[in-house]
C-alpha cells in the first residue's frame, strides 16, 4: 500500500514538474513583512483581491515600524473589500507592534515565533517560511487539501494530517515548489465545483487506480 502510494506521488510530482517547471508566489510582496501581511489578508478571500488592496496599504506603511504607528481604522479603510476586514486590520497593526517590541522590527524565520503573532496561523507561517526564507515547509490550503484527498495521497480528514502525509511522500527539497504547483493545478484543472475527471490530467488516471484498488479489496 505504502509503496503504491509513494509511486503515485512520484508520478504526480513528475507530471506537475512538466506542467509547471517554474512557479512564482501569487501574492505581490517586496520582503518578508509585506508577504506576511499579504498572506494574513488572504484568508477567506482571493489572492486577486488582496493584490488589489496591498499596493495602497504598503504605500501607507511598508515596514513593521510604520505599520505599528497606524490605527486599525486607517488599515480598515484600505482593506475593507476583503473578507473579515475589521479583524484583519486589528491583526495587521497588532502584529506589527509585536514585531517591533519582540523581534526588533524583523519577521522571524522561525515557525513557532511566527505562529505566536496575532492573526498568524500555521498555514500563514508556513507560507512565509517557504516563500520568504526558502525554508522547507508544505503549506496546506483548500486546493492542496482537496487534491491530496482526490489523488489518494491523504485521508483528507484535516489539514494537519494532509500536511503530515504529503511531507512523508515527497522529498523535502521539493516541498516549497510543490505546494505552489498543486495550487496552480487545482485552479486550472481541478476545481471544487464542476470538476470533470476526464479533463483532469492527473485525476483521470489517479481515480482509475483508486477504483481498481477498492474493487480488488472488496472482493
Amino acid at each position: 500500500m505504502a509503496l503504491r502510494k509513494r509511486a503515485r506521488a512520484q508520478k504526480i510530482h513528475l507530471q506537475l514538474e512538466e506542467l509547471y517547471p517554474t512557479v512564482e508566489p501569487f501574492l505581490e510582496h517586496h520582503d518578508p513583512f509585506t508577504l506576511l501581511v499579504a498572506v494574513l489578508l488572504s484568508a477567506q478571500t482571493t489572492d486577486k483581491k488582496v493584490n488589489q488592496v496591498t499596493p495602497t496599504l504598503f504605500n501607507l506603511a511598508a515596514t513593521p515600524q510604520d505599520m505599528a504607528q497606524k490605527s486599525a481604522e486607517e488599515v480598515l479603510a484600505i482593506i475593507r473589500p476583503l473578507g473579515l476586514a475589521p479583524q484583519k486590520a486589528r491583526h495587521v497593526v497588532a502584529m506589527s507592534q509585536l514585531l517591533c517590541s519582540r523581534h526588533d522590527g524583523r519577521v522571524p524565520a522561525n515557525l513557532p515565533q511566527l505562529e505566536a503573532l496575532p492573526g498568524v496561523g500555521h498555514k500563514t507561517a508556513s507560507v512565509v517560511m517557504a516563500q520568504a526564507f526558502g525554508i522547507p515547509a508544505f503549506p496546506v490550503d483548500t486546493h492542496v487539501h482537496r487534491l491530496a484527498w482526490r489523488w489518494g495521497l491523504s485521508s483528507g480528514k484535516n489539514v494537519e494530517q494532509t500536511e503530515r502525509d504529503l511531507k512523508s511522500l515527497f522529498p523535502k527539497s521539493a516541498w516549497n515548489k510543490l505546494h505552489l504547483q498543486i495550487i496552480f493545478f487545482g485552479r486550472q484543472y481541478c476545481p471544487a465545483r464542476g470538476h470533470k475527471v476526464d479533463d483532469c490530467p492527473i485525476c483521470q488516471w489517479a481515480f482509475a487506480l483508486l477504483r481498481q484498488r477498492r474493487e480488488t479489496q472488496s472482493r
